[in-house]
């Protein structure tokens, strides 16, 4: 892949000519973004978009499962859930080992951030110890760290936040009104709680959702909207299209028509501004013009590589070409997180290094297909 090019148009817009940065979107306000012709959507979104970023950089995530399956949790999309019967196994927690490999693997793939996941409803104190030293130790290779462990409390996320960890998951999934209809075995407020304490902990938050559920228009609107009233908004937002799971009871649910998934990218970066919108689950099942899409709608980060935990992600070598044809590249790794050795990776780093030497090797090793 050629290096990409160094033209800083996007940039030159002037802090009077930004967005506001808002928290208080009212429904109808979200709603009626929603109902916009969809060229004024999008030309609006890549107006916003290239008002805080680089409109041709993905911010590349790796997604490691850590501990698969057996969740108490009844979340009725998830295939990791020990409630359905979905030909998932029960796995221990990886060795800190394996991990900080797949972590080296997946830099020098190209990703910037590392994210491992864990299905637990909360952790325990004999994993939490364990699960610090891996944030420890992939942190130490010049990556950006995340993981999503189920609710934490005030104290465990002071102790993530102290071994390094930049960024930890914890999705809304859905509005609150339609919430009851998807996971009875935790409440809205305890996710909301879990937000306020990874921010208390001084770390960065990675929350958003899931689309294709069954869902009305306008929970998606409701989605969004908890999601603005979140101050400061998420710096990473997820927007995943449901992977349909034979065993889940979100098996058979009818398949939402991609534009409307497009509308919800564009609305997601309208109202969070600065905000990285991720194109998360589903992006399997999405063709390259979805995609497009979705990156001239305002998304602007991927997980990258064979498996997002237990549900299909696209192959790396499909990913490469698509940026290629896209004329895309890697998000740089933040300065503040490269290591000594790792300046001559900066932007130039892409989606083509090291493909060849993965065509052979899985880059994950426990996170079993759904």
């Amino acid at each position: 892949m050629s290096a990409p090019s160094r033209d800083h148009a996007w940039a030159d817009s002037s802090p009077a000519s930004r967005p506001t940065t808002r928290h208080d979107w009212s429904l109808e306000e979200i709603e009626a973004l929603f109902a916009l012709p969809f060229n004024d959507l999008l030309f609006r979104a890549q107006q916003v978009h290239r008002a805080h970023f680089d409109p041709n950089a993905v911010q590349v995530s790796t997604l490691l499962s850590i501990k698969t399956g057996a969740c108490p949790e009844d979340c009725k999309y998830c295939p990791q859930s020990g409630h359905y019967n979905t030909g998932l196994g029960k796995e221990k927690l990886l060795e800190i080992e394996k991990v900080v490999e797949q972590a080296r693997a997946a830099k020098a793939a190209g990703a910037s951030r590392f994210c491992m996941g864990a299905a637990w409803r909360s952790p325990q104190e004999k994993d939490l110890r364990v699960v610090t030293e891996m944030v420890g130790q992939v942190k130490a290779l010049g990556l950006e760290t995340c993981m999503t462990l189920g609710m934490v409390d005030v104290d465990q996320a002071k102790r993530l936040a102290e071994a390094g960890l930049d960024y930890y998951n914890h999705n809304l999934d859905t509005s609150p009104e339609y919430y009851g209809e998807i996971i009875t075995t935790r409440s809205y407020a305890d996710r909301l709680d879990t937000l306020a304490n990874v921010r208390e902990a001084g770390m960065k938050v990675c929350s958003g959702g899931i689309l294709g559920m069954g869902e009305a228009p306008r929970d998606r609107a409701a989605l969004l909207q908890q999601l603005v009233r979140l101050d400061p908004h998420p710096e990473s937002v997820p927007i995943n299209m449901l992977v349909k799971v034979p065993g889940t009871p979100m098996e058979n649910v009818e398949d939402m028509d991609p534009l409307e998934f497009i509308r919800a990218i564009a609305v997601a970066r309208i109202l969070m501004p600065k905000s990285h919108v991720r194109l998360s689950a589903g992006r399997e099942q999405m063709d390259e013009s979805t995609q497009a899409l979705a990156f001239l709608a305002g998304a602007n980060s991927i997980f990258y590589g064979d498996t997002l935990l237990t549900t299909g992600n696209p192959q790396v070598e499909r990913d490469r070409a698509l940026f290629d044809k896209l004329g895309l590249h890697p998000e740089p790794i933040a300065s503040d997180t490269r290591d000594a050795h790792s300046d001559d990776e900066h932007t130039e780093i892409a989606l083509a290094h090291a493909i060849q030497r993965q065509r052979d090797d899985a880059l994950f090793y426990d996170a079993t297909q759904g």
